[in-house]
Formats: structure tokens, sequence, C-alpha cells
């Protein structure tokens, strides 16, 4: 087993080649939540990994409610399914939460009683105007007398999101909103947390598998001894191999033999590729040419598993470019690869697809 094999059998796992997800609910739940911080970028993501890229199959889900955009697993935005949130939630939102409430108290000054007070107010507002925008939320707030900067609504909103108050509403002119939560998940499924850890254990390990137990601690913000608890309920429904000092798992199967198609991709940064994993991360770069510093570039571009390029992605009223800046001199089957990707990626865009060199 070689870190290539790793890299390509999890574009299989991620559904990133076939087989792909028949829409984009399944493309979500398949992968259990998908990081969602620019929601722009990440409805390619979830686009990218269905069989048929429609705009419209992932944006009639967040309106109607069946896929959320809210905090969950880390301190930033996730989509996923509805009937997910209500056990994720209870699993991971505590550590989180914590975390948000030093910062509020730290940085802010705002203490428990008036992030109650604030949250009290967005809730009557979200009550009785129904699904708002955060400068329509800032200005609920505004009018009882309750200032904050942008900030500081931030992690107060991602507060009540982890508390499972407030979750995405429909979306406004492609505007976020917040909705009360019971309003959006009337009914919220619930597990024991030994349950909950069997079902992360083996929903993540099978969704972005090849993986190691550190790299599911770090995407479910977790300590590895509960990641060790929930894959010990589901480790006779998996496989597992050794590679370079680590276990990875897998779901039942083998490792694809050599390329897939397509063999290029074109992804924003915090693509769950990248992003779904820390401990082994790395094997995106086989040949070790990308340099291993803060991350500067928005996107990333894939030729057969691998990432080769930085890319920045640029839309105008009638196309899209992307400016690739390659890691090291890319081969004519590599160039290829990436125009087709940037082709797939201006068709679900219904723009005009470029790529500069630079």
């Amino acid at each position: 087993m070689r870190d290539l094999d790793i890299a390509r059998w999890r574009l299989r796992s991620q559904r990133l080649v076939p087989p792909h997800a028949s829409s984009a609910g399944e493309a979500v739940g398949s992968l259990l939540a998908v990081q969602a911080e620019n929601p722009g970028q990440a409805a390619w993501a979830v686009a990218a990994r269905t069989r048929y890229p429609d705009h419209a199959d992932l944006a009639g889900l967040l309106d109607d409610g069946t896929v959320l955009r809210t905090h969950v697993l880390r301190p930033t935005w996730h989509f996923v399914q509805a009937q997910d949130i209500g056990w994720l939630l209870d699993l991971t939102g505590p550590r989180i939460r914590r975390s948000i409430g030093q910062q509020l108290k730290a940085v802010h000054g705002l203490d428990e009683r008036s992030a109650t007070a604030a949250v009290d107010a967005v809730t009557h507002a979200l009550a009785t105007r129904g699904h708002l925008t955060r400068p329509q939320v800032a200005g609920e707030l505004r009018e009882r007398g309750i200032e904050g900067n942008g900030q500081l609504l931030m992690l107060l909103l991602a507060q009540a999101e982890l508390d499972g108050l407030f979750c995405s509403g429909r979306p406004a002119a492609g505007e976020h909103t917040y909705a009360l939560m019971s309003e959006r998940v009337p009914t919220q499924r619930r597990l024991a947390r030994d349950e909950a850890l069997a079902e992360l254990a083996f929903r993540y390990f099978t969704g972005h598998g090849p993986a190691t137990e550190r790299d599911l601690a770090y995407w479910a913000s977790l300590t590895v001894t509960d990641v060790r608890a929930g894959l010990a309920e589901v480790r006779d429904r998996l496989g597992s191999f050794s590679h370079d000092g680590r276990t990875y798992w897998h779901a039942p199967g083998d490792a694809p033999q050599g390329p897939q198609e397509p063999a290029g991709h074109l992804l924003q940064i915090l693509d769950e590729t990248y992003r779904g994993y820390q401990d082994s991360r790395w094997v995106l770069d086989a040949a070790g040419v990308v340099p291993r510093t803060r991350e500067t570039a928005i996107g990333m571009a894939l030729a057969d598993a691998q990432l080769v390029a930085s890319m920045r992605r640029t839309i105008t009223p009638r196309q899209v470019k992307f400016d690739l800046r390659p890691y090291q001199a890319l081969t004519l089957p590599q160039i290829e690869a990436l125009d087709q990707a940037a082709r797939r990626y201006g068709q679900f865009l219904q723009l005009t697809a470029s790529i500069s060199w630079l």
C-alpha cells in the first residue's frame, strides 16, 4: 500500500469518482457532514460527488430543510442532513460550545446572562418574523439595545446553533438565513452516547476511509478515547490495514487498481478530501512537493488524487476563471485532466470556464 493508493481510494469513498451519489442528499449523507464555510464553493463540493451535478438539487434541499447549513463537528459551518443533526449536536456540540463560550467572555466580555438575553431576543424575532439574515438579526438586537460587532454576533449565533436552538432557514436571494431548529426539524433523531460514537465511526470510515483514528478525532472534535470506543463497536463491519506506522480503517473492499476517471478535480481547500483529515492528510502529496505551511490558496487542483496546484476561482457574469499555480511541472495528461475539470465546473455554474496558468 502506498500513499497514492490511499489517496485514490479516498476519491472513491468520497464519491468524487464512480460510484457517484445519485443526488446531493445522498452525497451529504454518505459523508455525514460537508464543511460549508463558503456556501458557493461548498455547493460544488457536494455536486461534484453526484452523477448529474445540478445546482437546483442542493438548493432545493436547503430550502425545504432536508439539508441544513449549521455549526456542528468543529467551530464552522457544515452541510448535514436534518435526520442526523440531533445526535451529531449531542455528541460533538459540548466541546465546541465551551470553546466559543470562552471566546465570548474573554474576548468580548459577554457573560452567560448577557448571552442568554441576546439569544432570547433572537429566538423571539425568529418566532415572530420567520427566517432572518444576519444583518436582520443584528437589527433586531439593536432595537432591543443589544450591540455587538460582527464577530461577537457570529459567535453568539454559532453557540445557539450548537445548543440546537437555531439552524439555517430558507436562503433569501442566495443569502444564508437563520431559523428556529424546532421549526425546521421538529422531530430529531437521538442516540445514546455509545450508539452515537459507533454510528459516527462507521459512517466516517465508510465515507472518508481509509483514515485513521486521529483523523476522525480531529474531524469530529472528539478525543481519541471516544473514537476508539465507537470503533470498537463497529470494527467487525470495517476493513483495515497498516501503513507508515498507522492503522487505516475503511469500508470493506479492495483499493482501486490504478487511476480513475475523472482524473482531475478543482475543489476548495476546505473540501473533505483535504479538511476531512489531519493525521494522514498528506497522502494527497506522495511526492512531497507541496509546502507544509499555512494554506494561502483558497482552492486546490487534484490530478490522479494528488495535489498538483493551488487554485483561485474568479466568477464574472459570463465566465468562471481558474488561476492555477502548479507545485511542479505538469504532464500533458494532468493538464488535460484539469481542463476537463474546469469544463465540468463551468457547466455546473452555467458559465464558460477557462484556466490561467501562473
